[in-house]
């Protein structure tokens, strides 16, 4: 099956990620992860299946060859998001004006396609290399990233370095932001709608703590700059709050989210940055939850990046304001960029598709990547 035949057969096979809104019952890594895992065993790779939540495993399918050599792997994630509001049928993985359709078909089942094509491709050349080059792919990228968690957890000190498969252009993108999201609520005091002053309206007040901050903790996050990356950035992205209109709500809350800077994170990161502006401005808003993310910056001058420039020379170094697996395998030792055919663009769209050209380009690239190793060695 070539490049395009096996997106198609990746498409086909519906990996939902279960949290938010996934707009179907389809959910779950298990059913793609046994299809891999199939598919991989076939052409001679050592395949194990950790599950990290009840059938929702990371897939681990190391290279024929050696075991004692250094190794890397290819790193895509295998859950999509929801598909609520596509415009066509999110699994059909059908072609159309030299494209491939479906969910996931740039984010980031495209990038996977490329990278198991490549591997495929060159599985006897694998067995040979100075360094072993794997493949894995992570559950729950799109919600909390506990694929790469695990992994980070249990394999860090096996890898010298990890690809992540996202829709990049097949630019290396060697850093990015982190991010915080947040849940803040404010409480009031309910009473009937006819007589207002007797209560404390919630939501008012939530309103006007968050155009507080947007009016001053932005400002703030400005100052955390970076070269490639610019600035922090902060956005108000659900609210919620009451229960009928004749009622001055008791209780209001929202979700913001923050992208941060390295050095945000190195000054002690958003979270702690909203806690004590909260304090500093006397808001009335209690902390629900808060999940933070670590940015991510790997050394261009990394062995890995340099061997991807010389096997691909058109490539280019750059950043990003978005987040990914890399980040948590960066975090825990394993030098990480992100890397794919594909566009961001069209990453989470109603009419998601990857054009046939670019997803050809990645299997290229990647299969020029494993091949370097043969004529110009890790130095």
């Amino acid at each position: 099956m070539n490049t395009v035949e096996l997106l198609q057969s990746l498409i086909r096979i519906p990996s939902v990620n279960p949290d938010n809104d996934p707009g179907t019952d389809k959910v779950g890594e298990n059913a793609i992860s046994e299809f891999l895992a199939d598919l991989l065993s076939s052409h001679g790779f050592d395949v194990t299946l950790e599950e990290v939540f009840p059938g929702r495993p990371n897939l681990i399918a190391r290279c024929p060859g050696p075991n004692d050599r250094p190794r890397i792997f290819l790193g895509p994630h295998s859950d999509t998001v929801g598909v609520s509001g596509m415009i066509f049928d999110p699994f059909c993985g059908e072609i159309k004006d030299g494209c491939v359709l479906g969910r996931g078909a740039s984010d980031t089942k495209g990038p996977m396609a490329a990278m198991l094509s490549a591997l495929i491709e060159n599985k006897d050349l694998l067995a040979e290399l100075p360094i072993a080059i794997d493949f894995v792919s992570f559950m729950a990228e799109e919600s909390s990233q506990h694929g790469s968690k695990h992994f980070a957890e249990w394999h860090a000190e096996e890898y010298i370095f990890g690809i992540a498969g996202e829709p990049t252009s097949l630019d290396i993108v060697y850093t990015t932001k982190g991010s915080l999201w947040m849940t803040l609520a404010a409480s009031g005091l309910a009473a009937h709608a006819s007589q207002p002053e007797r209560g404390s309206n919630a939501i008012m007040s939530l309103a006007r703590s968050l155009d507080h901050m947007n009016r001053k903790l932005t400002n703030r996050l400005a100052t955390f700059t970076h070269s490639v990356l610019g600035h922090s950035s902060f956005n108000v992205g659900t609210i919620k709050g009451g229960t009928r209109p004749n009622i001055v709500p008791d209780y209001a809350e929202a979700e913001i989210d923050i992208r941060s800077t390295p050095s945000l994170y190195a000054e002690g990161g958003a979270e702690a940055l909203v806690r004590d502006f909260i304090k500093e401005q006397n808001l009335p808003l209690e902390v629900v939850s808060a999940h933070e993310n670590p940015p991510m910056e790997t050394a261009t001058h990394d062995p890995i990046i340099q061997q991807l420039l010389k096997a691909n020379p058109q490539s280019k170094l750059v950043g990003a304001p978005w987040f990914s697996d890399a980040a948590h395998l960066s975090n825990a030792g394993i030098p990480s960029i992100c890397l794919g055919p594909g566009s961001i663009n069209q990453a989470h769209t109603k009419d998601e598709y990857i054009k046939i050209s670019d997803l050809e380009a990645g299997h290229h690239y990647f299969s020029n990547f494993i091949q370097s190793f043969k004529s110009h060695p890790l130095s």
